[in-house]
């Protein structure tokens, strides 16, 4: 019988919560999948299609079956899918501890996509737990002021990423190092107790940074 490790039981789920199409293999999600222990996709299906309440339910159902405490790791539609879960299903404190959310689109005024429009209009609502909302200043899915607006909205600290793209395998990121070291941070702010990954806590995350790429959503 393999020894247990109780340091990785201590640890947070990682979810992974990808948007429209899924997230190919060579994604920086389905990368941290394959590298990253306690990493696991959240098996929304019609991928295609996606309808707004079954990909909450599938989330939701994801959540209360995890063994230990959650963070939320979203790429574009699923970033939408996650602020919806949270407003609808008002999660009780401590299951879901943060989330990354990164590029979300547009999904209100004209999105690029007519397939966005089943999750309009934009959930409304501050998240429960800490999040922070990665944006670049080049994504055809959301201009740069709209994702500043989405991250006011939904209380998430922003992150400009500068010029990604939409931030996805067709970026030309790869496993997208700086994504790791945001996720790094945005655990050890959450659970600084069980997975002293860097230096601080809560406060040296949250607080007022002289780190120049982020910044509090206005």
């Amino acid at each position: 019988m393999s020894r247990i490790d109780h340091r990785e039981l201590r640890q947070p789920l990682l979810l992974t919560v990808p948007g429209i199409d899924n997230s190919g293999p060579t994604h920086w999600q389905s990368i941290w999948e394959r590298e990253q222990p306690g990493c696991h996709r959240v098996e929304l299906g019609q991928w295609s299609k996606p309808q707004r309440n079954a990909w909450i339910n599938r989330l939701n159902l994801a959540i209360a079956g995890a063994s230990r405490p959650v963070v939320l790791i979203a790429h574009s539609l699923g970033c939408h899918t996650v602020a919806w879960w949270s407003a609808l299903e008002r999660p009780a404190p401590g299951k879901v501890l943060g989330a990354l959310l990164v590029a979300p689109p547009e999904v209100e005024d004209a999105p690029i996509d007519d397939r966005l429009t089943a999750f309009a209009p934009l959930a409304r609502g501050k998240l429960p737990f800490p999040s922070l909302l990665v944006a670049s200043r080049n994504d055809p899915y959301a201009e740069f002021g709209r994702s500043k607006r989405m991250a006011r909205i939904w209380g998430s600290r922003l992150v400009d990423a500068g010029p990604l793209g939409h931030i996805n395998a067709e970026s030309g990121i790869r496993d997208w190092p700086y994504g790791r070291y945001l996720l790094r941070r945005l655990i050890a702010a959450v659970a600084p107790v069980h997975i002293p990954l860097l230096s601080g806590g809560m406060a040296e995350m949250f607080a007022a940074s002289a780190d120049s790429r982020l910044e509090i959503g206005r």
